[in-house]
């Protein structure tokens, strides 16, 4: 279990992120949710390490990890842009990390990796010949065979259309069900965050607006700003797909 006791963060007297704890349970899918500067980010890199929070702690199976560098904490990060080599092709990218810890994952392993995410079609393409959601693959195929012990997203979906942008998202449930791995996500799109995940952690000026399961949300969202951030942008969407496609699934009906 991952917890966040009383975290905050201040830059140039400016609070990021002000008193903010939940909890995470092994094997749950989370997503962090807010608008842009409401310290999403900032509580993401404090959860890989990067960031060093002014007060509060964080806990791993009830160890104290708040100042372990990121490099002891053994949770891996796959970045919004996939950060891939470009002059290696696919099956190089994959196994790049265990040029120096070779014992992480067998020969035998990796393969199980590549055979989960669907990438051996593509094993010696280069990463310029890939599409977007076979280079997300790719990334999550480099990071899992690292065995971390939690997976961080950050915008997983944000470059990828309608259908890859699905078809990852069954991947990455699969991934936390077979591997019994918690990821956390962050996310700007209520849709993403609610059709994903567990529980979604909203964040509003570095407040915890509400912490809850995506049914919870959407069923009592508790406060205005909730209502507002979530529930008015999937009337939005709803109502942006019936002008496009009103008569067509009318016809349908």
């Amino acid at each position: 279990m991952l917890k966040l006791q009383d975290l905050t963060k201040s830059y140039d007297g400016v609070n990021v992120l002000n008193n903010i704890s939940i909890d995470i349970e092994d094997g749950e899918i989370i997503s962090i949710l807010g608008p842009s500067g409401s310290g999403k980010t900032t509580l993401l890199n404090m959860i890989l390490g990067l960031v060093n929070p002014d007060s509060g702690r964080i806990l791993y199976n009830n160890t104290d990890i708040t100042n372990i560098p990121m490099e002891k904490r053994e949770f891996n990060i796959v970045f919004q842009d996939y950060a891939l080599f470009p002059n290696l092709n696919a099956y190089k990218n994959i196994v790049y990390g265990l040029r120096n810890k070779p014992l992480i994952s067998s020969e035998e392993e990796v393969f199980e990796m590549i055979d989960l995410l669907d990438l051996k079609p593509h094993l010696n393409k280069r990463i310029d010949q890939l599409s977007g959601g076979q280079k997300q693959r790719v990334a999550l195929a480099r990071t899992l065979v690292m065995k971390p012990k939690i997976l961080l997203l950050d915008e997983p979906l944000s470059a990828l259309d309608g259908v890859i942008k699905e078809s990852i998202k069954q991947r990455i449930r699969r991934i936390a069900d077979e591997l019994g791995l918690t990821i956390i996500i962050v996310t700007h799109d209520p849709e993403e965050a609610l059709t994903l995940s567990n529980r979604v952690l909203i964040i509003n000026e570095g407040k915890v607006a509400q912490y809850a399961t995506p049914q919870e949300i959407i069923q009592s969202p508790n406060s205005a700003f909730v209502e507002e951030f979530i529930l008015k942008q999937l009337t939005i969407k709803r109502q942006n797909i019936l002008t496009l496609f009103g008569n067509e699934i009318g016809s349908c009906a």
